[in-house]
């Protein structure tokens, strides 16, 4: 993901995300071991904050049903309290996202997608998917990834300037946007932080009361999905490594270790209880999946199908409308895009996606000042994504506001220095007179 780092590249990298060379061991919360560790807490929270409302609304936002949301919440917290970390300030939430995965961000925001939600039994099982993700928050797995790989690079350039490239099903069309993909930001664990993170979850778990059949099904399921090389889990198995080992591992500890906590219970009709209304609309889950999948592989129009069957299903849901507006985008048909759009924007006003495309449909059909208006919605909604900025000169430019559409490309390529974007403004800023050309 990164070129080498020179010494004065990594001091400069250190100064500006508020690092210390002195910070360079700390011990582990869970092992009480030394480890290599560069980030201290206050910036794994602090780096939470920035980062993850990005994967939150590149995933279609919280759940709208609250429901839900404070049964994951309430859930997780009584584990969370039973942690190595209790003072960490966790979070609990459902995603719209169709796709299976569950991710953890440092400072402790914790979700779940509609899509693993589906998977689940009973709650035993829930609290196994939250236990791993408090697991990888209190080995500290994801500043330690940072603190070896010197990923410390997303604190000066912005995590929000990493284009989608990775982004399953719409690589694409997130590159030429500059848009965030699903899972770009996650951490990429590896087999022994799973192990560890497998180990802690159920930990938490059994002390929290619940049965450790919760994490051997858990485990069972995962296995079995990593062998049929389900679509919808690549971006899962790409930041969680599964292996027949964890379920066996799983298997031997529940019946090992917490022998004693096997009767304890699983809360099946308290799961099913709420999550009621997710399992209701199903069907119009999978058949975004569906279109999701065909989309990786570049058949929009039969994508197209799948999109309208959810939507039929799931009336008004939030992420099939933009789904189907990304569809008909990548098909060059703006006018159903902007009606997607619109929608979308009336059924969940404080989500920030569908104002981006929107602006982007709207430059595309040459309606500048409502394209600046909703690149300006965006950023009321999630500031920090520089490639609003560009586009927001881009608007100007068109609309012949000259000098500030020079003012958005200087502010831009204070940010992004590489890139069509920023080859762009800068050429615009030469051809100005703003900047004199490189020599």
């Amino acid at each position: 993901m990164m070129e080498p780092v020179s010494r004065r590249l990594f001091l400069q990298l250190m100064a500006a995300g508020g690092l210390s060379l002195a910070a360079g061991c700390a011990t582990n919360p869970v092992t009480g071991r030394s480890q290599l560790m560069l980030i201290s807490e206050e910036k794994e929270i602090e780096i939470d904050r920035s980062q993850s409302p990005h994967q939150l609304s590149a995933d279609y936002g919280k759940s709208q049903d609250r429901a839900l949301n404070a049964y994951l919440d309430r859930t997780g917290k009584q584990m969370a309290a039973r942690t190595h970390r209790p003072q960490m300030p966790y979070s609990f939430q459902a995603v719209n996202a169709t796709y299976i995965n569950a991710y953890a961000f440092p400072g402790g925001t914790i979700a779940a997608t509609r899509g693993i939600l589906l998977k689940l039994e009973n709650e035993a099982e829930l609290a196994a998917l939250l236990g791993h993700e408090l697991g990888h928050v209190n080995a500290r797995h994801t500043a330690e990834i940072m603190s070896k790989n010197i990923l410390t690079s997303a604190l000066v350039s912005g995590i929000a300037a990493y284009v989608g490239s990775r982004n399953a099903g719409y690589g694409g069309l997130a590159a030429q946007l500059g848009m965030l993909g699903s899972g770009v930001l996650l951490a990429h664990y590896s087999r022994d932080n799973e192990r560890q993170a497998d180990a802690l979850g159920m930990e938490y778990m059994v002390r929290t009361g619940y049965s450790p059949k919760g994490m051997v099904e858990l485990m069972a399921m995962l296995n079995s999905m990593s062998q049929h090389r389900i679509s919808a889990t690549q971006i899962l198995f790409a930041t969680h490594p599964m292996s027949i080992e964890r379920y066996r591992t799983a298997k031997k500890r529940a019946g090992g270790k917490y022998a004693g906590a096997m009767d304890k219970p699983v809360y099946r009709e308290r799961y099913m209880d709420n999550t009621a209304r997710l399992r209701s609309i199903k069907g119009a889950v999978e058949a975004m999946q569906k279109g999701e999948a065909l989309m990786a592989r570049d058949k929009a129009t039969e994508a197209d199908q799948w999109f309208a069957k959810a939507l039929k299903q799931a009336p008004g849901d939030y992420a099939g409308l933009v789904m189907a507006a990304k569809c008909k985008l990548v098909q060059k048909q703006l006018e159903a895009a902007g009606r997607y759009l619109a929608e979308a924007r009336e059924v969940y006003p404080a989500e920030a996606q569908a104002y981006f495309l929107a602006g982007y449909v709207n430059l595309g059909r040459k309606r500048y000042s409502e394209a600046l208006k909703d690149f300006k919605g965006y950023e009321q909604r999630l500031p920090g994504n520089p490639n609003v900025v560009f586009f927001k000169g881009l608007c100007r430019e068109k609309m012949g506001q000259k000098p500030r559409a020079a003012e958005a490309y200087h502010a831009y390529l204070q940010v992004v220095r590489q890139g069509r974007y920023a080859r762009y403004a800068y050429r615009r800023l030469v051809e100005w007179g703003y900047l004199k050309p490189k020599s």
